[in-house]
């Protein structure tokens, strides 16, 4: 996917990423200011250990009492509950800090996910978004977490130790830092990789999550065609791509913990010669240098801490790159500085001025329509497959963007009008009926913030699915599964039905609504619908012409163009495309009685 597509990172230029972070950290920031005042305090409790076991080992050589002996090992142990203590508060404040950051971001990158227009999400998988919400993130809160707790920990640390070294023995500090540079290299050489290795694998982890989704969303397809090898095997290929760029990175990362832990150890073993001739000249006492190999030990240790904090932290900002892709993506039908937010309801007059829409340059969908729908009209809409009808009618509560010309409403703009005022108003039925893993209760109910009992059982009568729910054991309780597999496809688009009634919406548009039911069931629910529509703009999208046919106006779209106009009497008597269609549905109705 080319959205994933970046450029090569500098070593440290990925690290930009991160300041979309800050925010973030500063809503915290009292919590981040303890955690910061912890860590110092944990190493000073460290810091001073050291300086406790020289003082002990230096007074074996004088006379020591057991009572002063009990003294050293209670200041000891003192020190180091003092160290515990303050690290489990370090780790309780940084940590919790980390999970609220996370918390916050996943709910703002689902939040701007709900902003965005259609065509994102012909641009983004589902599997893709999936992961960027769920491992990215995860990445992205070890950054937050253990990332800045190990490397504030290593900088204190490191100075810390460093200047109490300084402070014993200028020489040995020294020797012990030679190796030093060559850390730097090694940190220096692997950044880069790491980040770019580590995009490269969440992107393939995308790849394998959206695979996973098509085949268990289609499943039905896959067994019908008899493609459960072939897909096992496409999956293989992809998995074993994810496991050989893994492997990659344990490679590298393998090389920079290796290359750290052995300059650590070259280190250990210098100061251990060159020590120890101090200590046989004198020039250092044993308890001196039992605190400084301590301190070499602490220093060593955020150095080799340092390597696994760059890993995360490459991971992270390669994760939060991917985050920020999508959040600074802006939503391309959104209000602006145009909008009206005084306007709280409409009356459904709905007016098409010269209006074209195109998915891209070269395939206009509509040409130059115009159409005028008056308030509490019932308007329906024929033409063949392809001909434009649904992407006429999504147009109405902005799903899609007009290309060329302007809707009214109300004789408004309709991009004047607040998205959540248009929508409200809008009783939408698709062509492809979704329907929602919760209960047909909860699906019915989905556009109300407070429904009733009464006008769910009302809605569900009049799309004639409350005798059918009713002989179910749970009734209204019912469980359905993903996509309301576990019911026809006729109830399936009666619970939509019901679903746009329930909002009791001034504008109610249906698109091919009634394709799964047959024509009885059609006739009964329309009969239905009669009282629903009287009150409120109507649009009805039907192959059927016994669907459309006592509508108040009927257009006919033909190559994304309004080519007739009228009732069906009207139309019967103009002999055109509308008296064509008509006649071949009778013809197939005759034939099916046949």
């Amino acid at each position: 996917m080319n959205e994933n597509k970046t450029k090569k990172p500098g070593r440290l230029a990925g690290l930009r990423e991160l300041k979309t972070l800050l925010p973030y950290l500063r809503k915290y920031r009292g919590r981040v200011a303890f955690g910061v005042v912890f860590i110092i305090v944990t190493n000073l409790f460290a810091l001073m250990l050291p300086r406790v076991l020289q003082m002990a080992i230096d007074s074996l050589e004088a006379a020591l009492t057991t009572a002063r002996l009990l003294w050293f090992a209670g200041l000891i142990l003192l020190v180091s509950a003092g160290e515990g203590f303050f690290r489990f508060l370090m780790r309780q404040t940084i940590i919790v800090v980390s999970r609220l950051v996370e918390y916050d971001l996943r709910n703002d990158f689902f939040q701007h996910l709900q902003t965005m227009a259609r065509s994102f999400y012909h641009r983004h998988s589902t599997g893709d978004l999936m992961a960027r919400a769920t491992n990215d993130l995860n990445s992205v809160r070890t950054v937050l977490g253990p990332g800045i707790m190990y490397s504030s920990n290593t900088v204190v640390v490191g100075l810390g130790a460093f200047i109490a070294m300084m402070y014993m023995n200028q020489k040995l500090t020294l020797v012990a830092m030679l190796t030093l540079p060559l850390m730097v290299i090694i940190v220096h050489r692997t950044m880069g990789k790491i980040y770019a290795t580590y995009e490269r694998i969440q992107e393939q982890f995308s790849k394998i999550t959206t695979r996973v989704q098509e085949n268990l969303s289609g499943i039905r397809v896959i067994k019908s065609y008899l493609r459960e090898d072939f897909e096992i095997e496409q999956f293989s290929h992809l998995n074993r791509e994810y496991m050989q760029q893994s492997v990659h990175l344990g490679k590298i990362e393998g090389v920079l913990w290796a290359g750290m832990g052995f300059l650590s150890g070259a280190g250990v073993l210098l100061l251990l010669w060159i020590g120890g001739l101090e200590v046989i000249d004198g020039h250092l006492s044993k308890g001196e240098f039992v605190a400084f190999f301590t301190y070499l030990g602490m220093l060593t240790w955020p150095m080799i801490a340092l390597g696994w904090v760059i890993n995360v932290v490459q991971q992270g900002t390669a994760s939060m790159g991917r985050l920020n892709r999508v959040l600074e993506t802006a939503p391309e039908i959104r209000d602006n500085e145009q909008t009206d937010y005084t306007v709280t309801r409409l009356h459904g007059e709905i007016e098409f001025q010269n209006v074209s829409f195109a998915f891209n340059e070269n395939a206009y969908a509509l040409r130059q329509v115009n159409l005028k729908i008056p308030a509490g009209l019932t308007l329906a809409i024929v033409g063949h497959t392809g001909s434009g009808k649904s992407t006429l009618v999504n147009l109405i509560p902005r799903l899609l963007e007009a290309t060329e010309g302007r809707i009214l409403m109300d004789g408004m703009d309709i991009k004047k009008i607040p998205l959540e005022v248009l929508r409200q108003e809008i009783g939408f039925v698709p062509q492809e009926t979704f329907l929602f893993s919760e209960t047909i209760k909860e699906n019915i109910e989905f556009g109300v913030q407070n429904g009733n009992g009464a006008s769910m059982v009302s809605a569900a009568k009049i799309a004639r699915l409350h005798e059918e729910v009713e002989s179910f054991s749970e009734r209204y309780d019912t469980m359905l599964g993903e996509r309301g597999i576990n019911l026809s496809g006729g109830q399936k688009q009666r619970t939509a039905i019901a679903r746009a009634v329930m909002r009791q919406p001034r504008i109610l548009i249906l698109d091919d609504a009634l394709s799964s039911v047959d024509t009885y069931t059609e006739d009964a629910i329309l009969h239905g619908l009669r009282g629903v529509m009287r009150e409120r703009t109507s649009i009805i999208i039907s192959h059927r012409v016994s669907t459309v046919r006592d509508a108040d106006l009927i257009v006919v779209l033909k190559d994304g163009r309004i080519v007739e106009k009228g009732t069906h009497e009207l139309l019967m008597l103009h002999n055109g495309l509308y008296a064509e269609l008509s006649r071949m549905q009778q013809l197939e109705e005759d034939l099916e009685t046949l």
